[in-house]
């Protein structure tokens, strides 16, 4: 079948007006969503939040819609870790060894530090993260480093969450988390302590990923004022979009809590 010039033409014009139409109604959602993330979103999860609106859409097409919108991913930047390993502390063997993979809720949590400049001087910040979901389950700021501050944050994480007994608790082997305090308060809850090796990131590496998401996605391109401005801002990171809303490569880009959530329905069916 023979198609004359000027139908050829009238059908590329109408097929340009459709990807025009689309574009005008992509690009509303894919700049709400860069605005929602603080422009941390690049093509892959701009292309999930696409899709969860009923669009089929892949990273290359909403790499496009981006570039139409005016909008592209903050770029990371290198972060380093804090505690400090150097102390004659008795130290835990390396029991998670990479098991980075957890089937159920409560079973594995890891735990690190990190800090935060602001014009008053550092902040820290300690994280108890649940393999299972990589939800912050608890968290834990203040102007010093010390043992106390891992303390808060995994009471934090018992009292959200009444873990069984059992549970396996991994960390780097900073002095904080080797001190008789701690030790003494992972036996009393039935808990089962772990540590990386010496000098071996990798082998807390989802404590470390969250804090490049952190750093990456809002502290590095904020200037703090005081303290209280950061650990607010750090809040909202955690408790607003981390947990609630932001995209997880490793849980099929779905939200932590939205992930958790999907499995205790399945688990209670």
């Amino acid at each position: 079948m023979l198609i004359s010039r000027s139908g050829y033409y009238a059908w590329r014009k109408c097929d340009k007006s459709l990807r025009q139409r689309e574009a005008e109604r992509l690009i509303p959602i894919v700049k709400a969503a860069h605005k929602a993330s603080r422009g941390t979103y690049g093509a892959r999860r701009i292309a999930e939040e696409i899709k969860a609106t009923g669009t089929p859409c892949g990273r290359y097409k909403a790499g496009s819609l981006m570039k139409l919108a005016g909008v592209a991913a903050k770029q990371k930047r290198q972060f380093k870790a804090t505690t400090n390993g150097k102390h004659n502390l008795p130290v835990a063997p390396n029991l998670l060894n990479r098991q980075f993979e957890v089937v159920e809720a409560d079973k594995v949590y890891v735990s690190d530090i990190t800090y935060i400049w602001t014009q008053e001087g550092w902040l820290y910040l300690a994280v108890v993260i649940d393999l299972f979901s990589r939800q912050v389950v608890g968290w834990s700021l203040s102007n010093r480093m010390t043992t106390r501050l891992i303390m808060d944050a995994l009471r934090m994480a018992i009292w959200h969450r009444m873990p069984a007994i059992g549970l396996l608790f991994h960390s780097d082997r900073g002095s904080q988390y080797c001190s008789k305090k701690f030790q003494k308060m992972l036996k009393t809850c039935g808990m089962v302590s772990s540590m990386s090796r010496k000098g071996n990131c990798w082998d807390n590496a989802v404590a470390e990923s969250f804090f490049g998401s952190l750093k990456t996605e809002r502290v590095f391109f904020t200037n703090y004022t005081t303290r209280e401005e950061a650990r607010r801002d750090v809040v909202d990171y955690i408790e607003m979009f981390y947990n609630c809303n932001r995209r997880h490569s490793y849980l099929r880009y779905m939200s932590p809590r939205e992930f958790e959530k999907l499995w205790f329905l399945k688990k209670a069916a």
